[in-house]
Formats: C-alpha cells, sequence, structure tokens
C-alpha cells in the first residue's frame, strides 16, 4: 500500500502554514520534526497550567478538595511525555474538511494522530488522539475506501527522535489495487525487538483490529485469535477507546482487565498508562474470589467438578434449604395490645419471598418488615393510624426477630460450602440428579475440618465460596470487563466474572487451541452463555503479525490434534524469522543456545516443562549467564527469561529456545492438554525459535 515503501525525505505536501504546497526548496522532514518539538512544547505548556491550578478557594469542603486534587494529580500525570514514546506517529491529509461541503476548491485539513490530544495556546490542534472520530481513516482508509483522505503519513523513529516518514497516496488513480504490501516503516513497528513490557501497538492497528477496538459499550465482544494476531493488544486498545468515547459513564461504573497471572498482568501493565489512561484496574480470577486463603491443591478430576456450572444448582439448593415453613403464628406485644400472625399468613410471606428473584440475604431482610406490614394492617384495621416509625419499630421486636432467625437464618457462604464438601450425606441430599456418587466422592475432603480459618481451601473452592456469597448478596457491577487468556476458565470461573459485569459489557479474549486445563473451554458461545453474554459476538483474527511465517507454520502442525475445527494463523510477515531444530546432548547446549540468540538486539526467553527449570537455572548460574523470571522486567544488561512452560501464555519474546518439547507435554495430566500447552510454547517468539532436544519430539510435529 505504501508509494513508495521506503522512507522518503522529500515531500509534494508542505504544512499549510508554511506556504505553498509544491514548494521544491521545502524539507519536509525537518518541517516534521519541528512540528514534533512544538507539540512538545504544547504538550509541556498543557501540563504547566494543570500544575499552576489553586482549588483553595473553589471547593466547598475537604472531601471536595480531596477529590478535586485527586483529579489534577491523575491529569498530571495523564499529560506525561513518555520519553522514547513518540508524541504522534501518522498523519492525515484530507481532500476536504471533515464533516464540511465538498464544493469545488475547498480546501481540505491535515492532522497528526497520537497517543492524546495536544493543542497550543489558543486551543487549536497540534495532536489528534487516536480514538477520536477524524482519526479513524488512519487505520481503515484505502485506495478503494479512501475516506476522503488524499495522503497517509506514517513516522519512523529511533528513540524519541523522528527519522523518516512514508506516504500512502490513497487518493491516487494510478493504483486502485490494495494488494501492494505493507510498507517498511509499518513492517518495521510490527517486527522492532522488544525489551520490557508490553507496549501498545497505536500507530499499527490493522482495520480488522479497528473494527473491535471502536466496537460499542453496549455489547459483548469474543476475540478468538491465534498466537501473535494481536488480540490482547486489542483487547487494552478497546478498553482506552471505550474510556474515550465514555468517559463520564465508565468513571462511575469502572472497568476492570483480568488476566491469568500476576506475571502476565506485569507484563501488560504499561499499556494503558502509556495511552493515558491510568484508572483502569487489573485482577486475576483469584483475586476476583479472594474472599478465603488459598492453601490447598485439587486433583484434576475434583478440580474439573467443582469448576462445572452444575455446582451453581447444588449451592443454590443447599442455601436455600436452610429455609423452614413456620409452625407458629408471630406475636408482637406493644403495650397493652397483642398482635398476632397466624403461621398460615407467615408461610405466605415466606413463600412469596421465594418465588421472587431476589438474593437470599435481601429476601432474610425484606422478611421482617413483611411481617411488620401485616401486623400494620390489624392495627389500621383496629382504628389506629401507624406510620412508617411502627412499622420499623416492629419489625426490630425480638419475637419477629426470633422467627426470622428460624425461618430464614443467616448463612456465611464459606460455611456452606465446607459442609457441602466435608458431609456426605448433605452433599447427596442436594447433588441428587446433578452429580452421580462418583463426582460427589471424587470432590469430598477425605478429613475433618475444626473450621472455616483451618480449611486448606483450594482456588476451586474459592470460586465455589463466591457464587455462594452472591446468591446471598449481589455482587456489585461495572461498566466494563476484559477478560484475557479466557479459554483455560472453567464454568464456574465464567460466572464469577459474569457477575462482576452484570449490567455492563465485556471483552472476551482468548484462543481455543491454547487452553491448557482440563476444562478448557470447548466452544466460545458455551463460554459467553456462562459468562451471561449469551447476545455476545464473536470475531476471529487470523492474521498473525507478531510469530514469524516459519515458526507459525511449524506449531500450525499441531492444530488438527488439539482444535481441528480453527482457522490456521496466516503470518503476514515479510520476515520470514529464524527457525531451528536442534538435537542436543544436556543443559550445556541449551545454554549454549540463548548465549547465540542472546547476541542479537531484543529479549530471549528459554522455555521449559515446569519440572526441568531447576537444573536449566543452576546451567545458566554456572555459565554466568544472568537471567530474570517471568514478571520481571528486562533491562538492556539483563535479556534473559527463564519461563516455567506453565507461566509462558500471553508473554512473548524477540529469540526462544525452546527446551525438550516431550518433556512439556509429558508435564500435563493428558496428551491433549500437553499437546496445548507445547503449542503454547512454541509460538512465543517474535524473531526466531531455537528448539533443543534430547527426546525423540512429539510425533504430531511430524512435517
Amino acid at each position: 500500500m505504501s508509494t513508495p515503501a521506503h522512507a522518503r525525505h522529500d515531500d509534494p505536501l508542505a504544512d499549510p502554514h508554511d506556504g505553498p504546497l509544491d514548494d521544491p526548496h521545502d524539507d519536509p522532514l525537518a518541517r516534521e520534526r519541528s512540528h514534533l518539538a512544538a507539540s512538545r512544547a504544547a504538550l509541556r505548556a498543557m501540563r504547566e497550567d494543570v500544575e499552576a491550578l489553586d482549588i483553595k478557594d473553589v471547593t466547598a469542603n475537604w472531601v471536595n478538595a480531596a477529590v478535586l486534587a485527586r483529579q489534577i494529580d491523575d491529569r498530571i500525570r495523564a499529560l506525561a511525555d513518555l520519553s522514547g514514546t513518540p508524541l504522534f506517529f501518522g498523519r492525515l491529509d484530507y481532500l476536504h474538511a471533515p464533516g464540511a461541503e465538498q464544493a469545488e476548491g475547498a480546501g481540505g485539513e491535515r492532522f497528526y494522530i497520537g497517543r492524546r490530544h495536544v493543542h497550543d495556546a489558543d486551543g487549536d490542534p497540534m495532536v489528534i488522539d487516536w480514538r477520536a472520530p477524524v482519526s479513524q481513516p488512519f487505520y481503515r482508509a484505502s485506495r478503494k475506501d479512501p475516506m476522503d483522505v488524499a495522503l497517509r503519513r506514517r513516522f519512523g523513529y529511533t528513540g524519541g527522535d523522528l527519522t523518516a516518514y512514508e506516504d500512502e497516496n490513497l487518493s491516487d488513480p494510478a493504483d486502485p489495487s490494495d494488494a501492494a504490501p505493507a510498507g517498511r516503516l509499518l513492517q518495521q513497528e510490527i517486527e522492532r525487538p522488544r525489551v520490557g513490557p508490553m507496549r501498545d501497538i497505536v500507530a499499527t492497528i490493522q482495520p480488522e483490529q479497528d473494527e473491535i477496538v471502536r466496537s460499542g459499550l453496549g455489547g459483548t465482544v469474543c476475540v478468538q485469535g491465534g498466537p501473535g494476531t494481536g488480540k490482547t493488544a486489542v483487547g487494552l486498545h478497546r478498553v482506552a477507546y471505550l474510556l474515550y468515547a465514555h468517559r463520564e459513564r465508565l468513571a462511575r461504573t469502572g472497568t476492570l482487565v483480568i488476566g491469568p497471572n500476576r506475571s502476565f498482568l506485569h507484563y501488560i501493565e504499561q499499556v494503558l498508562p502509556a495511552l493515558g489512561e491510568l484508572s483502569v484496574q487489573q485482577a486475576t480470577v483469584d483475586d476476583l474470589v479472594a474472599r478465603v486463603e488459598v492453601r490447598g491443591t485439587d486433583e484434576a478430576a475434583a478440580a474439573t467438578v467443582k469448576g462445572d456450572a452444575r455446582m451453581a444448582e447444588v449451592l443454590r439448593r443447599a442455601l436455600y434449604s436452610h429455609v423452614t415453613m413456620p409452625g407458629e403464628p408471630v406475636v408482637v406485644v406493644r403495650g397493652s395490645r397483642r398482635w398476632r400472625v397466624p403461621a398460615y399468613e407467615l408461610e405466605e410471606i415466606v413463600r412469596e419471598l421465594l418465588g421472587r428473584d431476589i438474593r437470599y440475604g435481601a429476601a432474610r431482610e425484606a422478611l421482617p418488615q413483611r411481617v411488620a406490614h401485616a401486623v400494620l394492617v390489624q392495627m389500621e384495621r383496629a382504628g389506629e393510624a401507624p406510620d412508617d416509625r411502627v412499622q420499623d419499630a416492629v419489625a426490630r421486636n425480638g419475637a419477629v426477630k426470633a422467627a426470622v432467625k428460624a425461618v430464614w437464618p443467616a448463612v456465611d457462604p464459606a460455611r456452606l460450602v465446607l459442609r457441602l464438601l466435608t458431609d456426605a450425606e448433605f452433599l447427596a441430599e442436594h447433588a441428587d440428579g446433578l452429580l452421580d456418587g462418583a463426582e460427589q466422592r471424587t470432590i469430598l475432603w477425605d478429613r475433618p475440618v475444626r473450621g472455616v480459618k483451618s480449611a486448606r481451601w483450594s482456588a476451586a473452592d474459592a470460586v465455589l465460596i463466591d457464587e455462594a456469597a452472591d446468591l446471598i448478596q449481589r455482587t456489585p457491577s461495572l461498566g466494563h470487563v476484559v477478560l484475557d487468556e479466557a479459554q483455560d476458565l472453567s464454568p464456574m470461573q465464567y460466572r464469577a466474572v459474569g457477575r462482576r459485569c452484570t449490567t455492563g459489557s465485556a471483552t472476551v479474549l482468548g484462543d481455543l487451541a491454547q487452553g491448557t486445563t482440563p476444562w478448557a473451554t470447548r466452544s466460545w458461545d458455551e463460554a459467553l452463555a456462562h459468562l451471561g453474554k449469551r447476545d455476545g459476538v464473536v470475531e476471529e483474527l487470523t492474521a498473525g503479525f507478531r510469530v514469524p511465517t516459519d515458526v507459525i507454520a511449524y506449531a500450525s502442525r499441531l492444530l488438527p490434534h488439539i482444535a481441528p475445527g480453527l482457522t490456521p494463523v496466516a503470518s503476514v510477515r515479510e520476515n520470514p524469522g529464524f527457525f531451528e531444530v536442534r538435537t542436543a546432548t544436556g543443559a550445556a547446549d541449551v545454554v549454549a543456545a540463548c548465549a547465540e540468540l542472546l547476541r542479537n538486539e531484543g529479549s530471549t526467553g528459554l522455555i521449559a516443562a515446569d519440572a526441568r527449570v531447576p537444573a536449566l537455572a543452576e546451567a545458566l548460574a554456572a555459565a554466568g549467564i544472568p537471567y530474570l523470571a517471568p514478571g520481571e522486567e528486562t533491562t538492556r544488561e539483563t535479556r534473559l527469561t527463564l519461563v516455567p512452560a506453565s507461566l509462558a501464555k500471553g508473554l512473548e519474546y524477540d529469540y526462544v529456545v525452546l527446551d525438550e518439547p516431550r518433556a512439556v507435554v509429558d508435564g500435563e495430566p493428558d496428551e491433549r492438554t500437553g499437546l496445548r500447552r507445547l503449542y503454547v510454547t512454541l509460538t512465543r517468539a517474535v524473531s526466531g525459535l531455537v528448539i533443543a532436544h534430547t527426546a525423540p519430539l512429539p510425533p504430531q510435529l511430524a512435517g
């Protein structure tokens, strides 16, 4: 699409403030650098204006002052000019003024597209936020549909210095096709080596990605994307876009990004702040359901049953079994009068509450008021005129409170789950017709437990407790939730996430081929149903921008065995990447491969089966090669990360050494899960992959 596809140092279009468009003496690169310098100065001025605000006389009290001070502090941080991060990365030259009548001779406008809005002292824009409507053609315009854009320019940077640019003349009728490859600057940005955490892709968002990013707040979107298709980046940029388009609403309701583990969250945590968004919370599913301390682990069979959606009904039955029908009337004494509510009337009240779609705890709170209302009806019939204060007093009466305690007792969610897991008869009663005998025995604990605090809860138990807690009291809902690496969640975990966005929307990101739990998602329609978002739209990304052609082609040999219905990723990289399979004699050969790759620019990951990590750590130490653990930030001096296969998902490195693929497969409870884990580890490389093995490779990798 680039015309021509190389960095240019001449430009037929000059800045409208700098003279005629066809000035042959114009130096466009110098002019663009000048605009960059002026934009940075304007951003500094914007920040200084905020820092100079005096709020002493504009707040009514200390609470308002604290809120305003925090907002000002957030604004100051959002206006930071990040070193090494380009303030703008593109330019659009329109044929006509956007929104104006396209009259003959009407002049167009020029907009610089960047990570945030910057204006000069007069309020005129110098950089337009990439999320603004006027910026959209930067990502979607083509020769087939130029969207009134005459020229799209991309900028190349070295560090923070603008060093090159590249143009696409979208209005040029000479070549109406879009068959040309991506421009060199765009390709370089996509393939640029990475050191440190994940960065934004705002300069390289592709049209199919942009459609997902700019989809509305009201709908839930599920993105199926293979390795290197940018699904995580798309999800994060969608959050940034929604915060731009629906700032006030999401400021009230909140946003949340959910990742598979802490290492992953640390890897992505700088993306949104780099886009000026500081208010998005990050958590794992375990963080969301942390009502008890998790100190135990489950066998795969037990975790699978506990994660099954049938457990929600088991919990509901067990909870509501605590409600009993009243057998005695309630007698309320007020002064010299006695008011009697008969048992049959109390039963009617209880059954009416059971028939309503309200939480257990909310119904329990409503019950004394319903009983008190029945008493007030009798008072009114007797000629009295009671008011709301009388009703509240009756609801607090000792006889009413005793009746409520007997009929609708308070239930602690952790104690409820503990009883189900330790009392075989209680479990059998409420799992009847849902779980068979073998499944019930699988989740029952072998040893008695003194209480909630001494129990060795597992992660799956914590999800059950969260479900029970929601049955008792509704979980607050957020405005938008992003759920990444969703394919590994159990149905009960989906329900836990869904509770956090019952009145909001979600962005679900994942790859069915990378599901590495025994309960991994079988279909996205099923996942959306468990999430409570049956009307969610499933989008598929199949263009691979990060994984080299030779690497993804080799890894895709596993797809027929792990996800036969899935479309293989088609790499759009011009660079096929470095790929080699080596026979190793031991850890020394693996370490040597790491040392070889570290001579290249960028990061290197050594990925191995979890059980082999300690031995490889010793070998690296003996060779004097420093290394980091997943989640620790790489530096120019230390660029090697030793990654257990179980933590590799979602991470990327410029170069990867994969140790012993057979051991990665054998480290999982079944072959399909092992092959999926292997698929994950094979697809973490951005520029090159070396596979080192002593044992025979899995036969599924045979060409």
